[in-house]
């Protein structure tokens, strides 16, 4: 007489901590690799993107603004020096005009990194929206269905409160 086990078994976890929107799980369900089997409620998730969209917006105008301010300045720039070989402007005029070039190509370049940033940020919402779907790891059975629509689940042990760990737990039957 013996036991037949799997070798790879796991139990099902988000990988943050939300209230359940969605199961789609049953016991003895096969399930493959990668499949949706819970939904968390996306709302903040949605929201911090919304908001990860208006900044990236926000830093390519502003973008878009220093960039023709530079083209203004160097253009004034370019204007100055002319006038200086004729003699028909004092040298701090041109220096004036080199000092407001430079400082606009400083702030060009401190927007275009306040854009990557932002870029960052937004990809950094979709992953946290993405976090919200709890997918399978590994093609399987379902052989426990733990969590119920209004649960609050988290990867991390609740201590005996009433926040579940987990989705369910998956047996790859094929690792028997």
């Amino acid at each position: 007489s013996g036991f037949v086990t799997a070798r790879r078994i796991a139990t099902v976890s988000s990988k943050i901590t939300g209230r359940v929107a969605e199961v789609r799980i049953e016991e003895g369900m096969r399930v493959e690799e990668g499949q949706v089997l819970a939904r968390l409620d996306a709302v903040d998730a949605r929201a911090q993107l919304a908001l990860a969209d208006a900044q990236r917006a926000a830093s390519e105008s502003q973008l878009a603004e220093a960039r023709a301010q530079l083209l203004l300045a160097e253009s004034m720039l370019a204007r100055q020096q002319e006038l200086l070989a004729r003699q028909l402007a004092a040298p701090a005029a041109l220096d004036q005009a080199r000092a407001d070039r430079d400082a606009r190509a400083a702030r060009l370049a401190s927007l275009g990194k306040a854009v990557e940033v932002a870029r960052r940020q937004q990809d950094l919402a979709r992953l946290g929206l993405e976090h919200t779907e709890v997918r399978a790891p590994f093609a399987g059975v379902i052989v426990a269905k733990a969590a119920q629509p209004g649960e609050m689940v988290s990867p991390l042990s609740a201590g005996g409160g009433f926040t579940r760990t987990g989705i369910g737990t998956l047996v790859d039957m094929d690792s028997l």
